[in-house]
């Protein structure tokens, strides 16, 4: 608390002196009241937890062969662009690759028209694909909610492919 002290040494002469008051401010409960108040918000705050994705990850023995017709693969390029076509390249067989983006327009409208009975998407990303493109494709996976999808491996006709559309 603020002290007031008025004790005023006597006077020598006739003239009266002005009294000069001595204040002494306590900072002791503003210190207290402080750190209650860091300590309670402290202990109210919730972090933000971790929103993370399960990814169920097949068995590495087993091979799933996918036939042409119920597939439908995304390719991942550089300067988060995304190509995608369906069925399977091949050499014998060039696909028809369309170009589209990660919007609510682009790849989901995509995967929301292939919806083949035991359909399955193929995600192959190229190795100048950032790799917030992944996790852009995985969340569209997500949305979508399509339940059948692998992360494979690109291999060199998709290679070719993605060559001509640079």
């Amino acid at each position: 608390m603020a002290n007031l002290q008025t004790a005023v040494p006597a006077a020598r002469g006739t003239k009266p002196r002005v009294k000069k008051h001595a204040f002494h401010l306590d900072m002791t409960p503003m210190v207290d009241l402080a750190f209650l108040l860091l300590t309670f918000f402290m202990l109210t705050t919730t972090f933000s937890k971790p929103t993370i994705m399960e990814v169920a990850m097949p068995d590495p023995k087993g091979k799933t062969d996918v036939p042409a017709s119920g597939a439908m693969t995304v390719l991942l390029d550089k300067n988060h662009t995304v190509h995608y076509f369906y069925g399977l390249n091949s050499e014998a067989e060039p696909a028809q690759l369309h170009t589209t983006s990660f919007g609510a327009g682009g790849l989901r409208q995509a995967l929301l028209s292939f919806r083949p009975k035991n359909g399955m998407v193929l995600i192959k990303a190229s190795d100048k694909a950032a790799y917030q493109s992944m996790v852009d494709a995985l969340d569209e996976m997500n949305i979508t909610n399509t339940k059948k999808y692998a992360l494979v491996d690109i291999n060199p006709a998709d290679e070719q492919l993605l060559a001509q559309v640079r």
